[in-house]
């Protein structure tokens, strides 16, 4: 069901100031994932205090005005441990939000206890039953999946509510129910999935056949629909794309300005756009940064953005995907990072990522609605 051609005026150049920052309190990660996309993983490099204390400088007022989060992302941020990283919250105001995305494999007792208490909201990555987590093994080759259902435990023995990432890697008939059967198993109020991206370190190729992967999508959309009690993060913004198409809103439904998702990395420096770039390098680009809060406020580094130049790359990239392609209105023109690894640029158009995780999603949601409206009496 093809999606028709039409201009939208949104989405043009970014935003001086985020919905949320990503935050790096460690490269390391005590995991070795398969499809994993960061360098620098091996090591130990710990985010000072002083770079959280700058972040809350700009962080802070702009929460003031309204919702406002910060995510602890790492490597793995429970590696740098309790202590480290109440230390790196403590400077953050009250009306802050505090998320961790965490593969669950060092959730205990006490880490439960330290969520409660720095009211930390949890994302926990599993990719579905053990077979389905094959991918996500430790330093020594080791199946990870017992210790991330012994950390998921844990959170369900203290109440706390969690979400959950999956990654898929191969989408194939059937996989779509039987994940969901399993995160509602699982107990989680929130699940993202996403179909494994070529990025970063992680080379691997990700086209899949277009006919297959919109059956995914379709598929995930008839297994939520049965049983609703997940928030099911990509069903639900497709179908309420979906719905603006119908109320001649579609127009309004992404922001005016791309949203620069500033990335702070252990040493301060600021990645944006893409928390992905981050840690990478480029003879043509540099490392990507845009600057250091320890040398220059946040505030500022965000009002200038669009100097750094694979920013002003990119955004010519947006435009030529808002002129030439019609799920525009949709993904407001894709994710740098994308474009950087399967392209070798920025100002690209249409990557396996797009078709993957875009186009056939909204494909699959129209084609269980087509194959599941009423017929006309």
């Amino acid at each position: 069901m093809p999606v028709r051609q039409r201009t939208f005026s949104g989405m043009r150049g970014v935003a001086a100031v985020p919905t949320y920052v990503v935050m790096q309190p460690t490269t390391l990660c005590n995991l070795d994932c398969h499809y994993c996309y960061l360098p620098l993983r091996a090591m130990d490099r710990r985010m000072p205090v002083a770079v959280a204390e700058a972040v809350a400088e700009a962080v802070d007022p702009w929460a003031e005005r309204g919702r406002f989060s910060v995510v602890w992302h790492g490597g793995e941020p429970l590696a740098a441990g309790p202590e480290h990283l109440a230390a790196l919250i403590a400077p953050f105001g009250p009306a802050v939000e505090h998320h961790v995305q965490t593969n669950a494999t060092l959730i205990d007792d006490d880490w439960c206890a330290f969520f409660a208490e720095h009211r930390v909201r949890v994302s926990v990555s599993v990719d579905g039953g053990r077979d389905r987590n094959a991918e996500r093994v430790t330093r020594g080759g080791r199946p990870a999946y017992d210790r991330i259902v012994r950390g998921v435990a844990a959170l369900r023995r203290h109440g706390l509510p969690f979400s959950a990432l999956a990654v898929v890697s191969r989408p194939e008939p059937g996989l779509a129910a039987e994940l969901y059967d399993y995160f509602l198993d699982l107990g989680c109020d929130v699940l993202g999935v996403n179909i494994e991206e070529t990025e970063g370190v992680n080379t691997r190729g990700n086209a899949h056949d277009a006919a297959t992967v919109t059956t995914f999508w379709a598929e995930l959309v008839a297994a939520w629909r049965r049983d609703p009690r997940i928030h099911l993060r990509e069903v639900e913004w497709s179908l309420r794309y979906a719905s603006a198409i119908l109320d001649g809103t579609a127009d309004d439904v992404l922001p005016r300005r791309l949203d620069p998702i500033p990335t702070v990395a252990h040493d301060g420096s600021v990645t944006l756009l893409s928390p992905e770039l981050a840690g990478f390098s480029d003879p043509r680009y540099g490392n990507f940064s845009s600057g250091n809060v320890l040398d220059t406020p946040l505030a500022e580094i965000l009002a200038d953005a669009e100097r750094t130049s694979w920013v002003g790359e990119f955004l010519s990239g947006v435009e030529a995907c808002r002129a030439s392609c019609p799920y525009f209105g949709f993904c407001g023109g894709g994710h740098a990072a994308n474009r950087y690894f399967e392209q070798g640029r920025f100002d690209g158009t249409e990557t396996e990522h797009c078709r993957n995780s875009k186009i056939r999603l909204l494909e699959g949601v129209l084609e269980h609605a087509r194959d599941h409206q009423s017929p006309v009496e």
